[in-house]
């Protein structure tokens, strides 16, 4: 997976992303998450957009509780062990690299009798998709995953896939440049898209998206 370009004056702010770990309190317990950047680089550290996210879900705007989840470009798999704690069956994924790292964090963080609802499960944006039954998530969560304009296609896919037009879909990221910016233009010609949260410390936004009812093909 490609690094996110930062200018060298944001470095500072990064050295935690080479810690070995990241602590976290959310969904009423103590969240340990391994991290790894010198082996695979940014699906293996923790990023604030998924710390916000987190925070959104435990806010209580949308019911977890029983609800099919399924995380997009999981990592360290801290969205998806977060929406596992607050009661959803979610099923978190990653392309092969990522996940032996990230089963390990899942099977830390949930107590043994949660563990039947947090699958891990490989999937490469645009690809295989037949092996997730169309439309039948309730709720898709991404973390900074809009950076790399050459996935975006795959990306639009794969939403379009696991989404009926009663799906929740949730992206936190930053608008980091004109690319991300038409990412969501394009997102808005295929779903109902609305900003549903800022947090402005962390520069972070969260969209809400739902597919529109008449369905413009890929």
């Amino acid at each position: 997976m490609a690094l996110v370009p930062y200018n060298d004056t944001l470095l500072p702010a990064l050295a935690k992303l080479h810690e070995s770990s990241a602590e976290f309190d959310l969904a009423n317990h103590r969240i340990r998450i391994s991290q790894n950047w010198n082996q695979l680089g940014v699906a293996a550290v923790v990023w604030d957009a998924a710390v916000v996210l987190c925070m959104f879900l435990e806010m209580g705007t949308i019911d977890l509780k029983g609800k099919r989840a399924i995380e997009l470009g999981a990592g360290t798999g801290l969205v998806g062990i977060v929406a596992a704690l607050l009661g959803a069956k979610v099923t978190i994924t990653d392309r092969k690299p990522a996940l032996e790292f990230l089963a390990a964090n899942v099977q830390e963080n949930i107590p043994p009798n949660q563990q039947p609802s947090a699958q891990v499960s490989e999937l490469t944006w645009g690809e295989n998709l037949d092996l997730y039954p169309p439309g039948s998530y309730e709720l898709v969560l991404g973390a900074d995953i809009v950076y790399l304009e050459e996935t975006f296609p795959a990306l639009l896919k794969t939403l379009e896939h696991l989404s009926s037009e009663n799906t929740v879909v949730l992206l936190s990221c930053r608008i980091r440049y004109e690319r991300d910016e038409r990412f969501l233009m394009d997102l808005k010609r295929r779903f109902s898209v609305e900003e549903v949260h800022y947090d402005s410390e962390r520069d972070v936004h969260i969209y809400r998206a739902v597919k529109n009812t008449s369905k413009t093909e890929l």
